[in-house]
């Protein structure tokens, strides 16, 4: 009987992706998030100011992957060399010598205070997107910006939809006085106020990655709990359960073998707008100054430069055109999940 049901819900998972293909506009959606969000995973290698190869007195340099000084190539100072200014210098072209940098060579954080004016520079063939008020690269951080963006929303929705999916199915398979502590609970914790939490905490222990995830998971999964906790009242009633139940199966294995792979319809339609939450908060964190600690790349930062520098307007452009269409995608792929897994659709009833 299980096999069969796990069969079920195999064929029942294809003819729902089947379903989600023919919204086109999710599908390629999907791919289009799914391809830019893999690249950024290795923003290294495409925005970068260290070359990835350099050749010089007969030597083989890889300087992405290793640390050499600056006395490696000539220099008077065991620092880090400065490639852009090596390549300008008359004894490196003396000896042939020659360095292939990446598509985008500029680093996030790097500021080129070498470019004649005051920051923020506007765009140019040198600077695809202009500088930001630090005279760092406005391309190179959107790229960076982008990868954390999508990293901590992914986690964040990871995260929250696990604690939803136990605090909520506990509440709906066990009932009782169990069920009405935790409703009680969640009112007072939905209650807190959430900014202030975020303020309290970051000044005591920093505004890390790890912090604000941790604080966002704590707050993030109470939505998603009510959903799991009706899903789990209502299967845990059904005869295949109380059938699992008469087997003498434990309530571990009934829990997440029985009931869950059947329940799982709210989480996979929450999920992507989950994602765009999360994208949303950081970046509204990072825009009030409450989020990632300077200088670490973020839209929300970029955000705030753009609107305190409307003289700029590049940097207010690129940045709310990056987040619009990466919103954009991730509704178009929420609204394509919600459509395959609607039971009313006449595609899903055939």
């Amino acid at each position: 009987m299980i096999d069969e049901d796990d069969l079920f819900f195999s064929e029942l998972s294809i003819r729902r992706f089947r379903r989600f293909k023919k919204v086109k506009r999710a599908y390629y959606a999907m791919w289009i998030l799914g391809i830019v969000f893999f690249l950024s995973l290795f923003c290294e290698l495409i925005a970068n100011n260290k070359p990835y190869v350099l050749v010089y007195n007969g030597n083989v340099y890889f300087p992405i992957l290793r640390f050499y000084p600056s006395q490696e190539f000539g220099g008077e100072y065991r620092t880090e060399a400065d490639y852009f200014a090596l390549q300008k210098q008359s004894h490196f072209n003396e000896k042939k010598s020659f360095m292939i940098f990446p598509p985008v060579p500029h680093d996030p954080l790097h500021s080129y205070l070498d470019l004649s004016g005051e920051p923020p520079h506007p765009p140019s063939l040198r600077h695809w997107l202009g500088t930001d008020t630090m005279a760092r690269d406005v391309f190179a951080r959107l790229l960076y910006g982008f990868r954390i963006c999508m990293l901590f929303a992914l986690l964040l929705a990871l995260s929250s939809t696990v604690l939803g999916i136990i605090i909520g199915g506990l509440q709906g398979y066990l009932g009782g006085k169990y069920d009405i502590a935790m409703q009680r609970f969640i009112e007072i914790w939905s209650a807190l106020p959430f900014l202030y939490v975020v303020i309290l905490i970051g000044t005591w222990y920093g505004r890390s990655f790890m912090i604000l995830l941790t604080i966002m998971s704590f707050f993030q999964w109470i939505g998603l709990s009510y959903y799991m906790r009706g899903e789990f009242f209502k299967l845990k009633n059904m005869n295949y359960v109380q059938v699992a139940k008469s087997l003498g199966l434990g309530h571990f294995r009934i829990f997440f073998k029985q009931i869950l792979p059947n329940g799982l319809t709210p989480v996979i339609t929450i999920f992507p707008f989950s994602l765009i939450g999360g994208i949303s908060s950081l970046t509204a964190l990072d825009f009030l100054g409450f989020g990632l600690q300077p200088p670490t790349p973020s839209w929300g930062e970029l955000l705030s430069q753009g609107l305190s520098n409307l003289y700029a307007p590049w940097i207010a452009i690129s940045t709310v055109c990056a987040l619009f269409f990466t919103l954009l995608l991730a509704t178009f792929i929420g609204e394509g999940v919600r459509e395959a897994f609607d039971p009313k659709s006449d595609s899903y009833l055939e």
